[in-house]
């Protein structure tokens, strides 16, 4: 299923993923829209990897589970990306909530949760990144990025890692 699309433009998604026989993958943009959602049965690691890559570059790579299964810390690796799990199992409800009725089947439910649960816990940091990014002129995409990967806000938008001790 194509909710959004960006025609050729390179994007930083977050990517929420579901497992499992009958599996799903759910990309948003760092402003937490649906962008694509995908389905297949019996797939592997290269089925996500190529439905990913085609959709934008992730971030994060996100879980419903309190513990992430395989593929998504394999996933993570291959994208060098963040993987995110919420402090407990997304429930029913919690899901129904975050995935807001914009999918097609339960798998892409729970893709989507993942994704809009990830995406809830940095909201205010990237809102944050994305206004200093605006106010100082740079690319709002870039400071966001930085922002999920750990960097403070004055390396983000400065482009300069701060000398820290250990």
């Amino acid at each position: 299923m194509q909710i959004a699309h960006f025609a050729g433009e390179f994007i930083h998604i977050i990517v929420g993923i579901d497992g499992g026989k009958t599996a799903a993958i759910a990309c948003i943009d760092l402003y937490g829209r649906p962008i694509r959602l995908f389905t297949g049965r019996y797939v592997g690691l290269s089925w996500f990897v190529d439905m990913i890559r085609d959709v934008g570059e992730p971030v994060i790579i996100a879980s419903d589970k309190k513990k992430p299964d395989e593929i998504v810390k394999k996933l993570g690796a291959v994208f060098g990306a963040v993987v995110f799990s919420p402090q407990e199992d997304l429930t029913v409800e919690k899901k129904e909530e975050l995935a807001n009725h914009a999918f097609e089947n339960l798998h892409e439910r729970d893709a989507l949760a993942a994704a809009k649960a990830a995406y809830n816990a940095y909201a205010n940091k990237l809102k944050q990144a994305s206004k200093k990014a605006i106010e100082h002129g740079i690319e709002t995409d870039k400071a966001m990025t930085l922002v999920i990967e750990r960097y403070s806000m004055h390396e983000a938008i400065t482009g300069k890692k701060a000398n820290r001790k250990k």
